[in-house]
């Protein structure tokens, strides 16, 4: 009996240290052994929404600190790699209303940027998208108006959701 127990404990940790290939996403480390300091300079605005380069340079600034093992600073002379990017436009469309009042209860937005990951020594680009699209839907909880006001909390849920599928496509993607 406990030979039997055993084999079922070596066997247990043997099965226990075969992996099914996944990981979970944002948590990769697939760029070159080289990169450890990442330069991201602020976004360019190519769109009407105001400060909305200087909130997706945070959040991008933000997940990568999080995320990842990397340091990350603006100057792009400082670093190894450095992350370029345009917001080229941003769109809210509603999805759902309120059927007693009519107004919008849920929204989808549409966000396109060009992107470019870089390592500075070797000048390879790492990753590229001129079209780099993030949707997602949002509840409302006031009125479309002031969705995406300047102090409105739903930009920055945008933002942060932006930059936690942007990391993930830089460094995962490469």
């Amino acid at each position: 009996m406990k030979v039997r127990g055993i084999i079922c404990a070596a066997l247990l940790a043997v099965l226990s240290g075969i992996g099914c290939g996944y990981h979970v996403a944002g948590k990769s480390d697939e760029l070159p052994k080289t990169i450890h300091v990442i330069a991201v300079p602020a976004l360019e605005n190519k769109t009407t929404s105001y400060r909305i380069e200087q909130k997706f340079t945070s959040a991008t600034i933000h997940e990568f600190l999080v995320r990842t093992s990397y340091r990350v600073v603006s100057n792009p002379e400082n670093a190894d790699a450095v992350l370029r990017g345009k917001v080229l436009s941003i769109e809210a469309v509603p999805l759902t209303y309120d059927t007693a009042s009519g107004r919008a209860t849920t929204m989808l937005v549409q966000v396109k940027c060009e992107v470019t990951f870089e390592e500075r020594a070797t000048g390879k680009i790492l990753y590229h998208s001129d079209n780099f699209v993030f949707r997602n839907e949002y509840e409302l909880s006031t009125d479309v108006p002031s969705f995406f006001q300047e102090q409105d909390p739903a930009l920055e849920r945008v933002a942060k959701d932006f930059a936690s599928r942007l990391v993930a496509a830089v460094t995962e993607n490469y």
